[in-house]
């Protein structure tokens, strides 16, 4: 799986004649190993002077299939999500060619399963802005903050537990300074906190 993702990244470059690669995130599971009937859409790291840019390609991408966003690790997330942003409304907008089973996944690689992985986030509805409620924020340390307090990770399923028997919703918030690959291990990272993350809300905050 990996080696036709690869072959398919560097036709996609050479045909564009930038032999430029995609730095995928990594992370030791798996949580999707195969999807069909995909389009890829790919988010580029790019740069000019001292400014970085998120150069996105979804040329290839069609509205009635499940979407398999490529994106470098290296971009801020800032940069990405406002993407993802924009990505997500035509998709959801579109009603000729809509396919409600259709899904969309960011797309990394296993290093322990040697394969590329995919994680759904088709649910998430992303917000650049602060909420109000119950939250758990994490920073662009990747230090997770409760209540203004740090935490340790092997703490959160506790807390996440706690607000189950006391019936509470938490929303998850992101430190838009982070990296895009940060952001997706922390993602990875609370898929792993299933099934005591039922009371989390589908919304997400980068600010």
């Amino acid at each position: 799986m990996m080696k036709y993702f690869t072959l398919i990244v560097l036709l996609f470059l050479f045909s564009c004649g930038n032999k430029e690669d995609i730095m995928l995130p990594k992370a030791a599971t798996t949580i999707v190993k195969n999807v069909d009937d995909l389009s890829p859409i790919y988010i580029f790291f790019r740069t000019n002077g001292k400014d970085t840019l998120a150069e996105v390609n979804r040329k290839n991408s069609i509205i009635s299939t499940n979407w398999i966003l490529n994106i470098d690790k290296r971009l801020p997330l800032r940069l990405v999500i406002s993407e993802i942003m924009k990505l997500q409304k035509k998709k959801r907008e579109e009603k000729a060619h809509k396919n409600e089973k259709a899904e969309n996944y960011y797309s990394y690689a296993d290093t322990i399963g040697k394969n590329l992985a995919f994680i759904p986030f088709t649910n998430v509805y992303y917000k650049m802005e602060k909420p109000i409620g119950t939250v758990i924020y994490i920073n662009k340390k990747n230090e997770i903050l409760i209540d203004n307090n740090i935490v340790k990770r092997e703490d959160v399923k506790k807390y996440l537990l706690k607000l189950k028997d006391e019936s509470k919703e938490v929303t998850f918030c992101f430190d838009k300074q982070m990296s895009y690959g940060s952001y997706l291990q922390n993602k990875i990272f609370i898929e792993s906190l299933i099934p005591s993350k039922v009371n989390v809300e589908t919304d997400e905050f980068v600010f």
